[in-house]
């Protein structure tokens, strides 16, 4: 067979469309994208030679180019995602540097971006829709924050501090990852292990035996407690040896903040670099870059709202922390009237086991995910009048349990298509839940004739598969997390807006797409919603109402200190990349103490290192936009409080409001900016009163 033969029959380039998953292999991929991206390099530097600066001219060749590529590039990412495999991922790792080369060469296309610019400044401007002047708006900012507009020497530095940062964030994980690893806890008596679950005998016992203890059991021992989440934190929920949370608590907290693995010279370099880069694009500091592409306008407008949660969240913090000292002196505990850091997840965890008292395995039966699905289905209809029906062999799957729906509207027409793959496989799927785009809504005109592409979308969730005969039985938080992934799966598939570049979430800012999502999370705790759907699997029994209230109790448990918590690290993230010089009196560490003195209630210790594990904003995509959890959260909350307003029993009411949001928040994406969105639904700028109370925190102001 012919190279060419070879070429024009790879799934990998079929460019449109659903993708053949069952006939893609790893040997496809690295031929599939050298011609691919030799073919798009050509169709680059043809458009970058005849580009017009008008719509037709600009933007719908420009968007077909790169559809082409976000086509194959999303299925090899979303593969990746659901079917890993050693061969697949060294194939990824042989394209991946080509496609970043190329993404990287269009972002800096001067000629694109001239012509962008004289279409901005042109007589047609006026004429076109708001997603088409987003999305030309979206392009120009974007080229400028990748270094378009610099020359010589400024480029120059300005790419070279890119790979700078790049290399220190990955030194950055490194260290930390290490310094996690080289820490254990080596316990070797029963006393020493007094109060500590089955569970996390089991894994301090296969700790050990990976650090050569081949004899160790999770009954006789030994057992290594390390500093990795799953074994810290329940050691210091249910360790009764205080003397032992102490050793642990510190060495967490100090963790790659000294010797060889110290990240403190790394903070310094990032924060100077980022300055640095931050000068070079004409901005004062690396805050108001971040916020050039968010939501929130400026860094006065994000303190703001970090002081209005603090301070209703302040009190509450300090009166969960009194309740706790009471509750340990009740107990007959002699640190009751000192408690210290590594004392409050134990007194915290014994406090809710007597307050709540059930656990997440006895709703487990309560909530098998066909009926959650029927229950999640019933509420998209009586909130949005549309349709979800099963449309399974309709498309070709990547797994037999990957099932396929279709959303119809009113009239029986199908509006969109979503895949769900809901349950866990550890050997190939990597873990937690996601939504992302299979196809995007578009308009095409083809010979004289104008369609509309639907969209399609990939809902990924990681819960337990069916075993024994039983379904899928699903803890609460399971069920929340499928109802937020929904959330993200409607922004994309219920999108009016039929331009690619700003339909569904494309061009929606950073800061504010979680709204739909968490906005969803609201209906699991809505009565009608929540006994729609929990039932016992084998007795058909409703969830009995006992623990409906506890579950409404146990939402708001500590919520002060956790939404302080939340606060503390968005205010420090801010002030590092606001105020804070690296040349200045203050050192990062100095900043955080500050900060500390009004965003914590137990201060931290003197030799606290936290900064040194602070991921998010040294090595993830969160520098100076850690606020966006909260920023988005007040918006959803918002947003569900609207249909409380109206009356979540009252029908009619939910089925109008439910209307308002489907045609705003839901139908226009990123064709207008998400204030404005948010407006068109609530008639008002949003508040975080509905926030506050959904958290049992509005009485405190």
């Amino acid at each position: 067979m012919s190279a060419t033969a070879i070429i024009s029959q790879n799934p990998l380039l079929q460019g449109f469309g659903l993708p053949a998953f069952a006939e893609i292999t790893p040997e496809q991929v690295e031929p599939a994208f050298r011609h691919l991206l030799a073919d798009l390099e050509q169709q680059l530097n043809i458009l970058e030679a005849n580009v017009q600066p008008t719509w037709d001219g600009l933007v719908e060749p420009l968007e077909k180019l790169t559809e082409r590529l976000h086509w194959s590039w999303g299925i090899l990412n979303h593969l990746m995602g659901v079917q890993n495999s050693p061969e697949l991922r060294i194939a990824y790792q042989k394209v991946q540097p080509l496609v970043v080369q190329f993404i990287n060469t269009l972002g800096q296309s001067k000629p694109i971006y001239k012509a962008f610019k004289a279409l901005r400044a042109s007589d047609t401007w006026e004429t076109l829709e708001s997603a088409q002047q987003r999305i030309i708006e979206a392009a120009i900012r974007d080229a400028k924050l990748s270094g378009v507009g610099l020359e010589g020497e400024a480029r120059e530095r300005f790419n070279a501090i890119q790979m700078e940062l790049a290399e220190l964030a990955t030194k950055f994980s490194n260290h930390l990852l290490d310094a996690t690893t080289a820490f254990s806890l080596i316990l070797t008596t029963k006393a020493e292990i007094e109060g500590l679950p089955r569970s996390l005998l089991s894994l301090a016992a296969q700790a050990a035996r990976i650090a050569g203890e081949e004899y160790a059991t999770p009954e006789t021992g030994p057992w290594h407690i390390t500093l990795d989440f799953p074994s810290y934190f329940p050691f210091m929920q249910h360790s009764t040896r205080r003397d032992l949370r102490e050793k642990l608590y510190k060495a967490y907290i100090t963790r790659a903040s000294f010797g060889e693995l110290d990240n403190n010279p790394l903070i310094e370099r990032i924060l100077e670099l980022r300055q640095e880069l931050s000068e070079l694009l004409s901005f004062d500091n690396f805050a108001e870059l971040s916020l050039a592409s968010k939501m929130a306008k400026n860094v006065p407008a994000v303190e703001k709202l970090l002081e209005e949660l603090r301070q209703a969240s302040y009190d509450a913090a300090v009166k969960d922390l009194e309740a706790l000292k009471a509750f340990a002196q009740s107990k007959g505990a002699a640190e009751a009237d000192n408690l210290q850091h590594w004392d409050i997840s134990f007194w915290a965890e014994r406090q809710r086991e007597e307050k709540f008292a059930f656990t997440e395995e006895e709703l487990r039966p309560y909530f098998p995910l066909p009926q959650v699905l029927d229950g999640l289905f019933g509420l998209i209809k009586r909130l949005f009048g549309v349709t979800v029906t099963p449309a399974d062999g309709q498309a070709p799957i990547w797994h037999e349990d990957v099932r396929y729906f279709k959303i119809s509207d009113k009239y029986a027409n199908a509006i969109a298509y979503f895949y769900l793959d809901p349950y866990s496989r550890p050997a190939e799927k990597r873990g937690g839940a996601w939504m992302d785009a299979c196809i995007h809504r578009r308009k095409i005109t083809e010979l004289g004739i104008t369609s509309i592409r639907l969209p399609v979308a990939y809902l990924i969730c990681n819960q337990t598969p069916p075993v024994d005969h039983k379904p899928s039985l699903m803890t609460f938080d399971e069920v929340e997390t499928l109802f937020h992934e929904f959330g993200h799966g409607l922004h994309h598939m219920l999108t009016k807006v039929n331009y690619t570049g700003a339909a569904g979430i494309n061009n929606v800012e950073w800061d504010a797409v979680e709204l739909p999502s968490q906005f969803m999370e609201n209906w699991c705790y809505d009565r009608p919603t929540l006994f729609g759907m929990a039932k016992h699997y084998e007795t058909g029994k409703p969830l009995p109402e006992h623990y409906y209230q506890k579950l409404l109790a146990s939402r708001n448990y500590m919520s002060g200190s956790a939404m302080l918590r939340q606060i503390h690290l968005s205010s420090v993230d801010l002030e590092l990349h606001y105020r804070y010089r690296p040349s200045g009196d203050e050192t990062p560490i100095d900043v955080r103490q500050r900060i500390a003195k009004t965003t914590t209630v137990l201060p931290p210790l003197p030799e606290d290192g936290f900064l040194c594990a602070f991921g998010h904003i040294f090595e993830g995509g969160y520098a100076a936009g850690y606020y966006s959890y909260k920023w988005a959260e007040v918006l959803s909350a918002d947003a569900f409080a609207a249909f409380e307003e109206a009356g979540l029993e009252d029908e009619e009411a939910i089925y109008v409001t439910g209307r308002r949001y489907r045609d705003t928040v839901l139908a226009l994406g990123g064709s207008m900016h998400p204030m404005e969105v948010f407006q068109a639904f609530r008639h008002r700028e949003p508040s975080t009163t509905a926030l506050l109370k959904h958290n049992g925190l509005l009485p405190t102001i």
